[in-house]
């Protein structure tokens, strides 16, 4: 579905990504790990359009969209769930979620009832400010605000970053429950044994270069992953 060939992104006068080459298929689960500064974020945020890279190309679906706006990168199906969440604290969890569909013209109705059904405590709170959610609940608005863009694929930045042990496991089960009704996932995670438990490819990226490649369950018995990520 999305192919990435030699991305090379700067930071100032810093190389951020080196060069990496990577295959998204369709349909399934893609983890990219590795510590903090590595580029990952760097190689979701260029995917995304929100920074321009230096080299390279990104293709989706052969059809080439490097550089192109953010909009139109959401508008032919690729969504983001940021780092940190960035859901709007003053509005409504209704009015989050309808501004994750500000593209579309059609009704929203089948759409939100599937967002509410992953999501139980956001119909409950539909007309609470999505400020005062706990952490967890912002995070499945977050989630829940991408879904409504219909993407096909969905990108997802830290989405377990300082939330509880147990709203970290449903976090991945709604993860796999979204892959499973047809989304594509591209997911990084600083918890590097959650995200290869649920991969079907995964890639470690260090210091702005791919190292390693494999199914998730090939990197979970990696002696060198193993000894890096898995404690």
């Amino acid at each position: 579905m999305l192919r990435i060939d030699d991305l090379r992104v700067n930071y100032g006068g810093i190389e951020a990504v080196k060069g990496v080459s990577f295959d998204v298929p369709e349909g399934q689960i893609v983890t990219l790990i590795g510590a903090n500064g590595a580029g990952k974020s760097t190689t979701l945020r260029t995917i995304a359009g929100l920074i321009k890279p230096a080299e390279g190309r990104i293709r989706l679906q052969a059809e080439d969209i490097t550089g192109i706006s953010p909009d139109k990168i959401v508008s032919k199906g690729i969504t983001l769930v940021p780092e940190g969440r960035r859901v709007f604290p003053d509005l409504t969890v209704l009015e989050n979620l309808k501004i994750g569909a500000y593209l579309r013209s059609d009704d929203l109705t089948d759409d939100l009832n599937w967002v509410y059904s992953l999501f139980p405590r956001l119909k409950e709170r539909s007309w609470q400010a999505a400020g005062t959610l706990s952490g967890g609940e912002q995070q499945m608005l977050a989630v829940g605000r991408a879904l409504m863009s219909r993407p096909k694929l969905m990108m997802m930045d830290e989405p377990s970053l300082g939330l509880a042990p147990l709203v970290v496991k449903d976090i991945f089960a709604i993860i796999k429950r979204i892959n499973s009704q047809g989304v594509t996932i591209l997911l990084i995670e600083q918890n590097a044994n959650m995200a290869l438990h649920i991969a079907d490819t995964a890639y470690v990226l260090e210091t702005g270069r791919l190292t390693l490649s494999g199914t998730g369950e090939e990197l979970l018995r990696n002696e060198a992953v193993k000894k890096a990520y898995l404690g």
